[in-house]
C-alpha cells in the first residue's frame, strides 16, 4: 500500500490549537466498524457504551519537558533539543534543528546548571546521542526547571498549564509527547466508570519518535519504526488474560495502548508480563491479537497512526468517518476531539 491511500484533505482551521475545559466536554465520533453507522456524543457520554463486561487499558506515562534550547560553545550557534529516549542517567537519543551544524563532538551551553556534549550519531532518524553535564541536582528536576512541554509543531499557541499536556492518570516519566486520547479523561469521569463495573488497567509506553515520525517511504511496508520502551507488570498481564478468556471486551485507550497490548501478545493470544522495546508498525493487513475497541483522537494524513486505525476499522470506513468529521467540524489532533471504534 502507498502512503497517499491515507491521506485525507483537511482546513487548517480544525486543527486544534487549546484543550477544551473540562476535558470530557470534547466531541466523540462513535464509529461502529461492522455496520459502518457513525453517531456524534460528548465525550462524557462514552459510559453510556460501557459495562461491566468491559476492560479499559491506559497508558500511564508522563510527558517530560522535553523540548531545551541552548547555544553551541564554540560558535553561539542556536539550537533546540527534543528528547527522544533515555539512555542512561546522563545520556539520551535526541533529535536537534538545526541536526547539520552540530556533529559528534560538539558542546552545547544550556543553563548556567546544564551543558551538553554530542557523543554519537544516530542516522538513521538525523538525531545525535547527547551527554548532559550537570553542575548540582538532577536532569529531572533541571528539565523540570528549564524545558518546555514538547508541543508538536501544528500547535502555534503557548500552553498555559502544562498539566493540561498530561492525563490526569499519569504516573512514570518517559514521554516526548502525550499519549492524546486519554486526555478526554477527567477522575470524576474515571469514578463513574469504575463505579459501572469497568475494569481498569494500565500499561506503559514511553511515547518516542516511533508514535509520531513522519512516514517518508512511498511504499508503507518500507517504513521503520523507531523502538520505543513499552511495560507490562505480571498483576496487569493476568487481569487481561482473565478477562479475555471470560469473554470481556478489552478497550484501549489510545494507539499507544493498543500497540503495547499487541507487542506484548504471544502467539496463544495471551498478554505476557514484559518490560521490553517495540516497534510494531500496524497498518492494514494486520490481524489483531488482543485489542476488540479503541479510544483515539484524529490523526496526521499519511501518519502511521491514521494507518493502525486504518488497520482495525478497514481503511475506506476510516477515511470516510474522517470525511464526516470534517463535514462536522470536529477538532484534530492533540488538543482534539475523539473516536470510539466499536
Amino acid at each position: 500500500m502507498k502512503t497517499s491511500d491515507f491521506y485525507y484533505d483537511l482546513p487548517e482551521e480544525l486543527i486544534a490549537q487549546k484543550p477544551v475545559e473540562p476535558r470530557d466536554s470534547s466531541r466523540l465520533l462513535v464509529l461502529n466498524r461492522k455496520t459502518g453507522q457513525i453517531e456524534h456524543k460528548h465525550f462524557y457520554d462514552i459510559i453510556d457504551y460501557l459495562s461491566k463486561d468491559d476492560v479499559l487499558v491506559i497508558n500511564n506515562t508522563r510527558v517530560i519537558p522535553a523540548r531545551l534550547y541552548g547555544l553551541k560553545e564554540e560558535t553561539g550557534a542556536k539550537v533546540e533539543i527534543l528528547l527522544l529516549k533515555r539512555i542512561n542517567l546522563s545520556s539520551y537519543e535526541c533529535l536537534l534543528k538545526p541536526a547539520k551544524r552540530f556533529k559528534v563532538g560538539a558542546k552545547i551551553r544550556i543553563s548556567d546548571n546544564l551543558s551538553a556534549e554530542i557523543v554519537g550519531d544516530l542516522a538513521e532518524i538525523g538525531g545525535r546521542v547527547i551527554e548532559f553535564h550537570l553542575q548540582s541536582g538532577t536532569l529531572e528536576e533541571e528539565l523540570d526547571r528549564i524545558g518546555e512541554m514538547p508541543l508538536p509543531p501544528y500547535i502555534h499557541e503557548k500552553l498555559k498549564n502544562k498539566e493540561r499536556y498530561q492525563t490526569v492518570y499519569n504516573k512514570i516519566p518517559g514521554s516526548s509527547a502525550a499519549p492524546t486520547a486519554g486526555l478526554h479523561f477527567t477522575q470524576e469521569l474515571l469514578e463513574k466508570i469504575r463505579a459501572k463495573g469497568v475494569q481498569i488497567v494500565e500499561v506503559l509506553l514511553n511515547v518516542g519518535l516511533g508514535t509520531f515520525r513522519p512516514v517518508s517511504e512511498e511504499n508503507i511496508e518500507n517504513h521503520h519504526m523507531h523502538s520505543e520502551m513499552i511495560e507490562v507488570s505480571k498483576e496487569t498481564a493476568d487481569k487481561l488474560n482473565m478477562a479475555k478468556k471470560e469473554g470481556k471486551r478489552i478497550i484501549a485507550v489510545g494507539t499507544t495502548s493498543v500497540r503495547t497490548l499487541e507487542s506484548a501478545t504471544n502467539d496463544k493470544g495471551e498478554i505476557e508480563p514484559c518490560k521490553k522495546e517495540t516497534n510494531i508498525f500496524i497498518y492494514p493487513g494486520y490481524k489483531f491479537k488482543f485489542v476488540d475497541s479503541i479510544i483515539t483522537n484524529f490523526h496526521l494524513p499519511e501518519s502511521t497512526l491514521i494507518m493502525l486505525i486504518s488497520a482495525f476499522a478497514g481503511r475506506e470506513e476510516t477515511l470516510n468517518a474522517y470525511k464526516v468529521a470534517v463535514e462536522e467540524k470536529y477538532r484534530f489532533f492533540s488538543f482534539g476531539d475523539s473516536m470510539f471504534i466499536i
